[in-house]
């Protein structure tokens, strides 16, 4: 009798969990809505992104608006449709009233016409996945590149709206900036109602809230944009991107967010897989990189550096300083006489190291030195190349800060401000050496498939080929203090090695050269 009943017990039991397993198993049903305008070689990598998607834990359906100029975007976006068959829908807009919009190298030009046209046809798949029942709806703008996580990573934030972040250049020659902001038109400063504080302060709160956003976690946001999941019961909410008649904030979005606020839906940022913004045809070069990315983790950081007779001066200081976020060395000892060798050798003990003896200094030929170097550092394939000399030290903010700036997709070179010290704790700054106004660059994302041309001079060539000057660029904070010039010996020798390999000035700046020897410089203090 015991038994029986323990059977029914069994079965019993089987027969109620059955509805929680196939609750379990039951994958989330998402509709991928965009809007699309775009041009075809932009348009084929955004499409192709949405392929690589992982989908083992939920289901798309994609909802196009073909609004598309160009033939060849159509097409794509049509085969595109082919290949998914039921699971995509596109939807062809009246289109004879449609005004011109242009994007060019400078920036997307907007026309209030444009942008209500867009924000109707968001509302059109708000509506679309209210009606079908959808779990959560996708917007995406069409000229992102997404990881393949992406999607995964945005439902396991459980918010009702939550967009991925990506970071985008929105004016060319002016720092990346991301897709969330905290009030207002674009305000990335926590400012209290009535609060008043200094302009240094702005710019500190807004820094601690950029910095917040280049580490991985879910932040929230008071405004966000162009990579958005909205769940179910934020679909069922009267959330719309119409216009607010009574507010005067430009672009679609903010109407968006303003409204979902109103309605106690939270709005939030989540930073842990950052989308490629293709925002002008020339970042298409940082595509291939970023699928590296994502397909192999954290990028490889190749310290680069060229030594000679450093054993007694700075070397030991400037590796120690690296050694916490390099994760290999590259590194030409050019004819030393010194124990340089051993320190590299000791002070990188723990870290892959590529190291290169000449037998004979090439000094007196800078380029072929620095093509060396380059040479050598991409055969161990890195992903990001920094190039110091042995004399260089950042400052100590770069080991809380290098970890986001090679995960932003976004930015292919970083340029930094080198402060020339003229002894321990004083740098030079005066009409001649300006500091604080020449960034140049040190860290630089690595492109195996470009051909990388120098500035072919003796002398001062430049430490990077003159083709990274191309590439979508970043100006950091961050600086760096050069001791090279640090002691009297240092000074003379370097002002006779000038004369001697350039004495007319046919390759450096001349009153720079005279100015080496000055007996008062301008000196400033530097402070942390």
């Amino acid at each position: 009798m015991k038994k029986s009943l323990s059977l029914i017990f069994l079965i019993f039991c089987l027969f109620m969990a059955y509805p929680i397993i196939g609750q379990a198993a039951k994958k989330a049903k998402i509709l991928l809505g965009s809007p699309v305008r775009q041009k075809p070689a932009i348009l084929e990598e955004f499409l192709a992104s949405l392929d690589r998607l992982e989908q083992k834990n939920y289901s798309l359906d994609y909802y196009f608006i073909d609004d598309n100029d160009s033939p060849i975007s159509k097409k794509l976006l049509q085969d595109f449709s082919d290949k998914k068959k039921e699971k995509c829908a596109i939807y062809h807009p009246d289109r004879s009233h449609t005004k011109s919009y242009n994007c060019d190298e400078c920036s997307h030009h907007w026309s209030e016409t444009n942008v209500w046209k867009v924000a109707a046809f968001k509302d059109q798949m708000i509506q679309y996945a209210r009606e079908q029942g959808y779990d959560f709806l996708f917007l995406i703008d069409s000229d992102l590149v997404l990881h393949p996580r992406t999607v995964d990573q945005l439902i396991r934030a459980k918010k009702d709206i939550v967009a991925n972040i990506f970071w985008t250049q929105w004016q060319s020659n002016q720092v990346f900036l991301p897709s969330a902001w905290l009030m207002d038109q674009y305000v990335q400063c926590d400012l209290k109602r009535e609060e008043k504080i200094s302009g240094e302060e702005a710019k500190n709160r807004a820094f601690t809230f950029l910095d917040q956003l280049k580490k991985p976690g879910v932040h929230e946001v008071g405004g966000l944009c162009g990579c958005t999941l909205i769940n179910k019961s934020s679909l069922k909410k009267e959330i719309s991107f119409k216009e607010i008649k009574n507010v005067t904030l430009w672009g679609e979005d903010r109407h968006f967010c303003i409204r979902a606020a109103a309605l106690g839906l939270s709005l939030h940022i989540d930073t842990h897989y950052p989308a490629y913004h293709i925002y002008r045809e020339s970042e298409l070069a940082g595509v291939e990189a970023f699928k590296r990315q994502c397909q192999f983790g954290t990028p490889k950081l190749t310290l680069a550096m060229i030594v000679k007779n450093e054993a007694d001066r700075y070397l030991e200081r400037v590796l120690e300083s690296v050694r916490p976020f390099i994760n290999e060395a590259v590194i030409i000892d050019d004819a030393s006489t010194d124990n340089t060798v051993a320190v590299c050798q000791k002070l990188l003990k723990d870290i892959p190291l590529h190291l290169v003896i000449n037998s004979e200094s090439k000094v007196s030929n800078e380029i072929s030195l620095r093509k060396q170097l380059w040479e050598e550092t991409v055969k161990t394939d890195p992903d990001w190349i920094l190039i110091l000399n042995a004399d260089e030290i950042f400052e100590d903010k770069i080991k809380d800060q290098i970890t986001g700036m090679i995960h932003n997709p976004c930015v292919q070179a970083y340029f930094f401000r080198l402060y020339d010290f003229w002894n321990t704790t004083h740098y030079r700054e005066d009409d001649i050496w300006k500091p604080n106004e020449n960034y140049a660059p040190f860290l630089v994302r690595y492109h195996p498939g470009i051909q990388y041309q120098w500035k072919e001079t003796p002398q001062h060539c430049g430490r990077f080929p003159q083709t990274i000057f191309q590439f979508q660029k970043e100006l950091s904070p961050l600086r760096i203090k050069h001791y090279g010039w640090a002691k009297p010996e240092d000074r003379r020798a370097k002002y006779k090695r000038y004369q001697k390999l350039d004495p007319e000035a046919q390759y450096g700046d001349k009153n720079q050269y005279d100015s080496i020897l000055d007996e008062t410089p301008h000196l400033v203090a530097w402070e942390e």
